[in-house]
């Protein structure tokens, strides 16, 4: 019986969405994380770890959100990756828990507070290149058989996935540091002021690097990119852009649109990853519908994600608008 929607399309669009939405979102709190050893002192830790304190837990929705709804519509990608990435997925969750209990203990801390600030600063910091790393791996494929992983523990750890660790941690340290341009004020603004074109230009230059790097990794990059002059272009052109824009709002102290367009930069670089492996899930051998469950539960769970997902997006709208306004040591005014 043919079907009357390709579910498969529409839940790669989901789960695009929600790792996007997670990336943005928990991308400038792991930021502070990262920054945190950085800060000339306490008060400035305080302000930084108080700007996203409202906000830090309900941006993991999406995590949760994306995984969940991957474990249903694509299972191959769970009976691949988690055998092929289960070092670089551990030390992420690890990352991510030891940075939520120095949230939780961190303030109520007084001997031992330094102990708390190298929790955070440690779990975001590995949590960022953990993820960067799982994307390099993603790049470079998996070695499969008849549908199962047939490779090693290490073998997603290679100079091009440290390359791409390192980078998504100088991208979270520009996102965590343009959040505190747009949240701060006085001494902590014009510190992150200071820091966001260091901050860029080593992410323009990871970037430069692994765009250099990919086409070698995987030969059908190289074929996508480069058979002849594509709408794809566009794509590196628009991040250049944002990257551009960061730079000159940062130098008129603009306070919003560096964060936005750091957002930008995070968001075309992820498209042009997407439309470089297009349509492999599990590459370099399995597409999206190799990968996909039966249309059955591919609708069942569609049913559920329709309710959740507008509750997700208002809910967290809500949040940060009630936490819309200027943030001190002491909380928000």
């Amino acid at each position: 019986m043919e079907q009357p929607f390709d579910l498969t399309l529409i839940w790669a669009v989901i789960i695009a969405f929600g790792v996007m939405m997670y990336v943005l979102m928990d991308g400038f709190d792991l930021g502070q994380g990262i920054l945190f050893p950085f800060a000339p002192d306490e008060h400035y830790r305080d302000v930084m770890m108080n700007s996203v304190a409202p906000v830090w837990d309900g941006n993991e929705t999406w995590l949760v959100l994306g995984g969940a709804g991957l474990l249903a519509a694509f299972p191959l990608v769970y009976s691949v990756f988690l055998p092929a990435l289960y070092i670089g997925v551990f030390l992420l969750l690890a990352g991510l828990i030891f940075r939520g209990v120095a949230f939780e203990f961190r303030f109520k801390a007084k001997t031992s507070r330094y102990l708390w600030n190298w929790a955070f600063a440690g779990g975001s910091t590995v949590a960022a290149f953990a993820q960067g790393a799982v994307v390099g791996a993603y790049i470079q494929g998996f070695a499969t058989e008849n549908f199962r992983y047939v490779g090693g523990a290490f073998d997603w750890l290679t100079p091009f996935t440290v390359i791409t660790g390192l980078g998504l941690v100088a991208g979270y340290a520009l996102l965590g540091a343009t959040w505190l341009i747009m949240k701060s004020e006085g001494e902590v603004q014009q510190w992150a002021y200071k820091l966001t074109p260091r901050l860029l230009l080593a992410v323009l230059v990871v970037f430069a690097v692994i765009s250099v790097y990919t086409p070698f990794v995987d030969p059908k990059v190289m074929e996508r990119w480069f058979s002849g002059l594509s709408f794809i272009w566009l794509l590196p052109l628009l991040a250049l852009y944002c990257a551009w824009s960061i730079y000159r709002s940062v130098q008129k102290q603009q306070e919003g649109l560096p964060f936005v367009a750091t957002m930008g930069l995070f968001l075309f670089t992820y498209l042009g990853l997407l439309a470089s492996k297009w349509p492999y899930m599990v590459p370099p051998d399995y597409t999206l519908w190799d990968a996909a469950s039966a249309y059955e539960s591919q609708l069942f769970l569609l049913l559920g994600f329709l309710f959740v997902i507008p509750i997700v997006l208002a809910y967290t709208a809500w949040t940060y608008w009630v936490f819309r306004g200027k943030v001190k040591a002491t909380g928000y005014h």
